[in-house]
């Protein structure tokens, strides 16, 4: 009988502990797995407390997923050395800002012949270049990575409502492991072997939802808001064709594609907080702190990145929707400027 496999989780927001419910029953329900799940906190005080105590000794994260019982083996530890110690695979669920640090802090630490899965949306710039981040984990961890991304919205995962996802892997004996690892009845997970493709649309479809906020901060309508949203999707397509020649087209079909991109568009922080940036006018760090608990809007970071990128190539012109959303972001631009395309 083989060994089993040590999951460790390194993230515990609001996503990260949705997550963490489905890891933490799913390993009980297969032998291929141990039943103690570590998942590294970001250390704060709530209420006088430490976050880390209060799941461990509520099972509740109070802060980023309240109201929610996490099971009782999932483990919270703030030191991120021990909680990757040992571990056969590393789920990684943080803000992908954060994503270059954390693995310097761990790369001396991991389990040889260790794997991991990103559920991270967003890309990497800090060499240059454009990159996904499951490739910069790839690089610094020097260990095989997929992805999972999906129309799933954090609170529908943890109440339990259908939802769907879908893990890149290219590797068969490890997606059937991620399979078990994350199917439920309640969150149905089909695996693809375009890892390229699944990212990238989790990445470039927050930049449309924040357009769809816009839309609804405006007070635009459904029509104009669809017209909006397939503009977007054009967008990524095209952007896909560009930069990541390999993508397959029928990878947009999957729930990582269009599915994500309407629910993302209709639900979730993204277009929330871009609508409320409409509304109020206040800067979107104001808005991530009242709204997010802190947390990092991925849309509008994203948004600044694929636009670095965009304008280093001349593209900026082909990209109309992705510029403006940048340029109201950070530029001061008018919201009404998406529809200039």
């Amino acid at each position: 009988m083989s060994e089993k496999k040590r999951v460790a989780l390194v993230g515990s927001g609001n996503w990260g502990s949705a997550v963490a419910r489905i890891i933490g029953k799913n390993v009980e329900r297969y032998d291929t797995f141990e039943k103690t799940v570590p998942m590294w906190v970001f250390e704060e005080m709530v209420d006088g407390r430490k976050l880390s105590e209060i799941i461990n000794e509520e099972h509740v994260n109070t802060k980023y997923l309240p109201g929610i019982k996490l099971p009782e083996n999932v483990i919270a530890n703030p030191d991120i050395v021990e909680t990757v110690k040992g571990a056969d695979i590393l789920v990684f669920v943080v803000p992908h800002q954060f994503v270059k640090r954390i693995c310097d802090q761990i790369k001396d630490h991991v389990k040889p012949g260790a794997f991991g899965i990103s559920l991270i949306k967003g890309v990497d710039i800090s060499k240059g270049g454009l990159d996904l981040v499951s490739h910069l984990i790839e690089e610094t961890l020097k260990m095989n990575v997929s992805v999972l991304m999906g129309a799933n919205i954090a609170k529908d995962v943890a109440q339990d409502l259908f939802c769907e996802a879908t893990i890149g892997c290219k590797d068969d004996e490890k997606g059937k492991i991620l399979h078990q690892l994350f199917h439920t009845p309640f969150f149905n997970i089909n695996v693809v072997k375009d890892t390229a493709g699944v990212e990238i649309c989790g990445a470039l479809k927050n930049i449309v939802a924040v357009a769809a906020g816009f839309c609804d901060g405006l007070e635009y309508g459904e029509s104009t808001k669809a017209a909006v949203i397939r503009l977007g999707l054009v967008e990524m397509l095209a952007f896909s064709k560009l930069y990541y020649a390999g993508v397959e087209m029928a990878t947009f079909m999957e729930s990582c594609g269009v599915a994500d991109l309407i629910a993302t568009c209709y639900g979730g922080k993204t277009r929330m907080v871009a609508e409320a940036l409409v509304k109020t006018g206040k800067p979107i760090e104001v808005l991530e702190a009242e709204m997010l608990n802190g947390q990092k809007l991925h849309g509008s970071l994203t948004a600044k990145e694929v636009y670095t990128i965009l304008e280093k190539d001349g593209h900026t012109e082909d990209f109309r929707l992705f510029s403006s959303v940048y340029k109201v972001c950070y530029e001061g631009a008018p919201a009404q400027d998406i529809l200039k395309i």
